[in-house]
């Protein structure tokens, strides 16, 4: 039998797993063994943004340290992801989009990958575990909604019996950090969970109450790393450059920031040694980021649809994008407290962030789930202004965007979808229509604004014709 030869030019590479890690040049592979980590950290949510993020920063303070902290993560509902990684071992591969090219490397900083409904025992064995000392959600705004009937079991009501399991069992003390978009995100889990064991039927619940009280910090924080989807033409892209099959690649751009409360119970990573930032208290940074880069990106993505554009990119090359996050930076600035960025730095590094060619964020990812990410990013901002009677056409301008695209059938998806749609429905005077949408998000008070439900209204015939009047 004739030696066999090497493979066919245009055989497929081999899939990324622990086996083909010593393929890639060394400065491709995680920085620290993948074998050798154990699990201390359970992540619910296995979206591309924590493997872009917290991931990163853990596995590089792992590596910083010689501490071997890896992370268990959950997936609320879909398996997809897990079936994926668990295939490659939990590898995956991390592209930075920088102007001058693409950097790619491998992160290793998974140790187990679990579907929430699939394995409820495991999800439950791992808060249980006194190793595990921290637990992390990237969930998205909507993940802290109450869950819809019969819907199945929610991450809040998993992380809430989970602990209670912890606490009776006399586990070690456990942080539990939100890391999502939301204002004050830390303490608004910790009532969540309180409420949800308040309203249990468990006959042990006060005293589950008072040992949380002791043992279970609920830390504020606030992330920034833009993480677009991922797309065919980037898992190509990955095989190419890596000589590997990755299913579960994740793209960023280069800028990343993790800023913590330092509140933390439990033993934690050092993610300050990989720049994170560790202080007594995020509402600043939360806040600025909340209004400025996030009300923004909301404002970019609705009136860049409007516009035609498909991407952030896209929409920062025209002559009114810049022009734009300049001028809803400057607007809500005085909104924001003391103490953190300054608002017109911060400005100035969101325009080179938005403007990076290497980016392809796309306007219908940002533009859904409206009705929840503007009820935080602008709506906050908008009543404190118009309380001090200042003026606020830009908000005008960005609301009268996402009115505009509720109506217009972007591709963009919302859990308030039917109500929305009912204000068109109920109202042919745009005003009224207006006023309708800014009720279903319980708006109340800016729907009584008549000043402002007219200002929004005459800004739609421009959007419907394709133009952005900043």
């Amino acid at each position: 039998m004739s030696a066999a030869g090497p493979a066919p030019r245009d055989a497929a590479p081999p899939r990324l797993d622990r086996g083909t890690l010593p393929r890639l040049p060394r400065e491709q592979r995680p920085p620290v063994d993948p074998a050798e980590l154990r699990t201390r950290i359970v992540h619910f949510g296995l979206g591309a943004f924590h493997r872009a993020h917290q991931a990163l920063y853990t596995e590089n303070a792992a590596a910083l340290s010689g501490e071997l902290w890896g992370i268990t993560a959950v997936a609320p509902s879909s398996l997809e992801t897990v079936s994926a990684l668990r295939d490659q071992d939990c590898l995956y591969s991390l592209t930075e989009r920088r102007p001058e090219g693409a950097v790619r490397r491998v992160v290793g900083a998974l140790t187990g990958a679990l579907g929430m409904r699939a394995d409820p025992a495991g999800v439950g064995a791992l808060l249980a575990d006194p190793e595990v000392t921290v637990v992390t959600l990237t969930i998205t705004e909507k993940g802290y909604r109450p869950p819809a009937a019969g819907g199945g079991p929610d991450v809040i009501g998993c992380l809430t019996a989970g602990l209670a399991a912890r606490l009776r069992a006399g586990a070690a003390p456990i942080s539990v950090a939100s890391c999502d978009n939301m204002a004050d995100n830390g303490a608004a889990l910790g009532r969540l969970v309180g409420d949800r064991v308040r309203a249990s039927d468990w006959p042990d619940r006060e005293k589950i109450l008072d040992l949380m009280a002791e043992s279970v910090a609920f830390p504020s924080t606030v992330v920034d790393r833009i993480v677009p989807a991922t797309t065919a033409d980037d898992r190509a892209a990955v095989a190419s450059a890596l000589g590997v099959r990755d299913a579960a690649p994740v793209v960023a751009e280069p800028y990343r920031q993790w800023v913590l409360e330092d509140s933390f119970t439990a033993p934690r990573p050092p993610w300050e040694l990989d720049g994170a930032l560790l202080v007594p208290d995020v509402a600043p940074y939360q806040l600025t980021k909340l209004r400025l880069l996030n009300g923004s990106h909301s404002a970019l993505a609705y009136l860049g649809l409007a516009a035609g554009h498909g991407t952030i990119a896209d929409a920062m090359a025209g002559d009114w994008g810049e022009r734009l996050v300049r001028a809803l930076c400057a607007e809500v600035a005085p909104t924001l407290p003391a103490g953190g960025p300054d608002p017109d730095a911060y400005a100035d590094d969101l325009v080179v962030r938005f403007r990076n060619p290497g980016m392809r964020h796309l306007l219908r990812q940002i533009g859904s789930d409206g009705s929840l990410k503007i009820t935080e990013r602008w709506l906050p901002a908008l009543r404190s202004l118009r309380e001090r009677g200042a003026a606020t056409p830009v908000l005008e301008l960005s609301l009268a965007g996402w009115v505009h695209a509720t109506a217009a059938g972007y591709g963009t998806t919302d859990p308030a979808q039917d109500a929305l749609a009912a204000c068109w429905a109920a109202t042919a005077r745009p005003a009224d229509t207006v006023r309708g949408l800014l009720r279903a998000l319980g708006a109340d008070d800016l729907a009584d604004d008549t000043a402002l439900t007219a200002a929004v209204a005459d800004r739609l015939p421009a959007l419907r014709a394709g133009r952005v009047e900043v």
